[in-house]
């Protein structure tokens, strides 16, 4: 029997030959027995991932899936500074598992860094702040479900004006749209500007979603190459030349999947392009409340020709389905309100209430600085784990743009990192034009705790250690 009270099981070397194969799952089953039979009792610490594989004579991937696995099982836990924690007695097989509670239940056995989410509040008294607002918001539950005016109720627009001061706007409420989305507003934004077959800009690299609504109306996307500043300048005047798109679109802040953010510059560059050639520009400012000192809007240094869209979704929080559109002009609104009127109807007044009542009385803030300081905390973690010149990154953002070292491909590693317990996103669906890079792209956030991100970064730092052939050898 191993030492008490977290002290490190060193001798630790379970027999696998009687439980089988796979070694994953064997390793599982064999914690679980020796927890059944008092060899392992709880705070008592298994062996280090990689000390356990070379006693084992496995890779480290398979010692890491089988870890990810026992804790699947409920039988291990991995803390920071602690290492992998027995957690108690294994459960009796017959009867049925007792009910968790909500936050547990939903919780994935996947460290699921393939979803680009904020980090989840974790402070009790904040999250209790969120929920108050959300209480004081439903005393008038019968009127939030009933029809609103479109666009937005005048106290959603003042809020919206309040919040879209910080990014240094300001606009009049009649270029104002409240919407159900950064999607809907998007898709009203495009359909408005462009008809099938026409052509619009983005990004080399640039984000899903305008892949995907450009194929949805039948629009021909053109990636622009660029550099660590944005995109070039030039090489946008030369495609207007010779492909007259009708718009370009950017996610200029923390480009996802890159991380760039457009210098003041280089936007001003663009900008000179797009009004020497009347290119309308799409402002996807997802990310753009993340930095406290970023450049300048698109739509402060171009008012007259950018579409500018500010979700809530990154900043403070994916289920809140609301977003502002800030049209170029009183009269531009005009069709992209009756567009996300045919689509959408309106944006649903209890959610925007929420966002309403979170932005004045001081919880939007709230959240966004713990949206800030903990994507930072966990971009220290990833400086700390990934090896050196790989990942692309910026402190205030929450996912990382990794480029694979040889023999790595994207499709291998992305398979691999599965195996072992962690969704990543190969490098295809953000391409615009060219071939694929071979790189993936990891985000920090959603429902991973910062102790799921340590490990699952020291799982995918050893992999990048290995080779292809030797990480999936447990299969």
């Amino acid at each position: 029997m191993g030492n008490r009270e977290g002290s490190p099981v060193t001798g630790w070397t379970p027999d696998l030959a009687k439980f089988g194969r796979p070694h994953y799952r064997a390793i599982a089953d064999a914690i679980a027995e020796d927890i059944g039979a008092g060899r392992l009792a709880a705070s008592e610490r298994l062996p280090p991932q990689r000390q356990l594989a070379d006693a084992l004579g496995l890779n480290f991937s398979t010692v890491a899936r089988g870890y990810v696995e026992a804790q699947r099982r409920g039988l291990i836990a991995s803390r920071v500074g602690h290492g992998t924690v027995v957690t108690g007695r294994a459960a009796p097989a017959a009867p049925a598992a007792p009910a968790l509670p909500p936050a547990v239940r939903r919780r994935p056995a996947l460290v699921d860094f393939s979803m680009n989410l904020p980090p989840e509040p974790d402070d009790p008294a904040l999250v209790e702040r969120m929920r108050d607002g959300l209480a004081a918001v439903s005393a008038d539950l019968v009127g939030l479900l009933r029809y609103q005016g479109f666009g937005g109720a005048p106290d959603d627009k003042e809020a919206a004006l309040h919040w879209l001061s910080r990014r240094g706007l300001a606009v009049p409420a009649n270029r104002l749209l409240v919407c159900p989305g950064s999607h809907s507003a998007l898709l009203a934004t495009l359909s408005t500007l462009c008809r099938p077959g026409d052509v619009i800009c983005s990004e080399a690299l640039t984000y899903p979603g305008a892949r995907s609504l450009a194929a949805h109306l039948g629009l021909t996307l053109v990636g622009l190459p660029g550099d660590d500043e944005g995109i070039d300048a030039a090489a946008f005047a030369a495609t207007c030349v010779r492909h007259r798109p009708k718009a370009l679109y950017l996610n200029p802040t923390l480009l996802n999947p890159t991380t760039v953010t457009v210098s003041r510059a280089r936007r001003e560059a663009i900008v000179a392009v797009a009004r020497r050639y009347a290119v309308a520009i799409i402002e996807d400012d997802a990310y753009g409340f993340l930095p406290p000192d970023g450049p300048p809007t698109f739509s402060a240094l171009a008012p007259e020709t950018t579409y500018h869209v500010a979700g809530l979704a990154k900043c403070l929080g994916a289920g809140l389905r609301i977003a502002y559109l800030v049209a170029p002009s009183a009269r531009a609104a005009l069709p992209l309100a009756a567009s996300l009127r045919a689509a959408t109807v309106m944006a649903s007044p209890l959610t925007a209430a929420v966002a309403t009542r979170w932005i004045l009385d001081g919880t939007a803030d709230a959240v966004l600085d713990f949206v800030r300081r903990e994507s930072t905390a966990r971009q220290r973690l990833a400086l700390a784990a990934l090896p050196p010149g790989l990942a692309e990154a910026d402190p205030h953002g929450f996912h990382i743009w990794m480029r694979l070292p040889e023999p790595w491909s994207r499709s291998a590693f992305a398979s691999q990192s599965r195996s072992t317990g962690i969704g990543v996103v190969a490098s295809d669906p953000f391409v615009a034009t060219g071939p694929a890079p071979e790189a993936v792209r990891i985000c920090l956030g959603g429902l991973a705790s910062r102790d799921d991100v340590a490990h699952a970064l020291d799982v995918i730092a050893h992999a990048l250690d290995e080779t292809p052939a030797m990480s999936s050898a447990f299969i």
